[in-house]
């Protein structure tokens, strides 16, 4: 089996290992449709029609990753490969998981139940594309197509509407009229997707090149919350702070208190905790002068500030950010342990306990205001005076 030199050499091995031992094996999904994107993929999916206990015997080291559903990893030369048999699936009660998966021997049968035309074609050994329902016509079509009935593959998994607006906003496609009329319709029905499956999908379209697409997610009933024009996401650094914050940004200018949907899909208390706090300084009002941003970061922190700075940014007002970006390039001391003065030199001076705190809460609260008596003379001469 001659293959692509466009596939990892562990990718080509896996597939030949299975072909000469009579079975038939294709990288699919994702990884295909990065190909022919020109992108390199992420991750490689191989399909294949032995059945797991085959696959596990042809290969050394196995993981039984889904063995229910029909997958194992296959790991050579350090990469994990996923290799899936074909299969059907049966019913999905809870709009998740399918009740049942059954094992098929048709690639097409396999490629049919999957979620979007760009994800449902395979790679034979010769590198001829093997599509049967049109995903490299909607890839040069730049549309996101559900395979079959929208409505159906929806209800199959409702976390598939939440992936058809990240696929949009990620590769910069638009979403074909059928597909979101079945969005509008099955969007404000309750689902039982769990916070952690639901966060992933929103944190990359926010994060992706054409954000504007996430205003979907709130017309469409998928989130609670105003209608939103998330286009000026764009102007802020791909990176979950600031496109959150300035979601939460974009949330309150329309009346809508974000905190609640914020803590019902961050659990991730690095990324919550500084967007609470961004949030109160934002509503308090974010500070004008150099010495009110390092008195807020300060007492807010570093990450909160930046936050709510990107808050002000989606409003159009870049003041915020660009005075915040001087502070942040003078390094200016932000906390006790940053003063020029330690602890140990104030217990040299007859401080103890209580005492020590407290007048390097005074010292922290000169230097905010006054950075550049930041020394160890300057800072004794007041701790001095602060004791007399």
């Amino acid at each position: 089996m001659d293959y692509p030199n466009t596939l990892p050499l562990a990718v080509a091995h896996c597939c030949r290992t299975l072909w000469q031992a009579g079975f038939e094996a294709y990288p699919v999904g994702g990884c295909v449709r990065d190909l022919l994107l020109a992108r390199t993929p992420q991750d490689w999916d191989i399909c294949t029609s032995a059945l797991p206990p085959q696959a596990q015997s042809l290969f050394p080291h196995t993981v039984p990753t889904g063995i229910d559903y029909g997958t194992v990893t296959v790991v050579l030369d350090g990469h994990g490969l996923e290799v899936t048999t074909f299969r059907c699936e049966g019913g999905y009660r809870d709009g998740r998981r399918p009740d049942a998966v059954s094992f098929v021997s048709s690639l097409t049968d396999d490629l049919s139940r999957r979620d979007f035309t760009v994800n449902a074609m395979a790679l034979a050994p010769d590198g001829a594309v093997i599509d049967p329902f049109g995903g490299q016509a909607d890839l040069e079509g730049r549309v996101i197509r559900c395979v079959g009935a929208p409505i159906q593959r929806f209800q199959e998994d409702r976390l598939r509407m939440f992936r058809a607006i990240r696929f949009a906003a990620q590769l910069d496609f638009t979403l074909d009229p059928e597909l979101v009329h079945a969005l509008k319709a099955l969007g404000p029905q309750p689902h039982h997707l769990p916070a952690e499956r639901i966060r992933p999908e929103v944190e990359k379209t926010l994060c992706a090149p054409a954000p504007h697409w996430a205003g979907l997610l709130f017309s469409s009933g998928l989130l609670s919350g105003p209608e939103v024009d998330a286009s000026p996401l764009s102007g802020l650094p791909r990176e979950p702070l600031p496109r959150w914050a300035g979601l939460a940004s974009l949330m309150a200018e329309s009346g809508h208190d974000p905190l609640p949907l914020l803590q019902s899909l961050i659990r991730d208390k690095k990324l919550i905790a500084p967007l609470s706090r961004a949030l109160v300084l934002f509503q308090e009002g974010l500070p004008q002068h150099a010495s009110g941003w390092r008195h807020a970061l300060a007492r807010y922190g570093v990450p909160a500030c930046e936050a709510g700075a990107a808050m002000a940014q989606v409003q159009g007002k870049k003041a915020p950010r660009e005075l915040l970006d001087q502070v942040l390039a003078q390094r200016p001391c932000l906390s006790a342990k940053e003063l020029a003065l330690s602890g140990r030199d104030l217990a040299a001076m007859g401080l103890s306990g209580p005492d020590i705190g407290r007048v390097q809460g005074m010292l922290l609260g000169h230097v905010l205001d006054h950075p550049e008596d930041n020394t160890p003379d300057k800072l004794r001469l007041l701790a001095t005076q602060h004791i007399k």
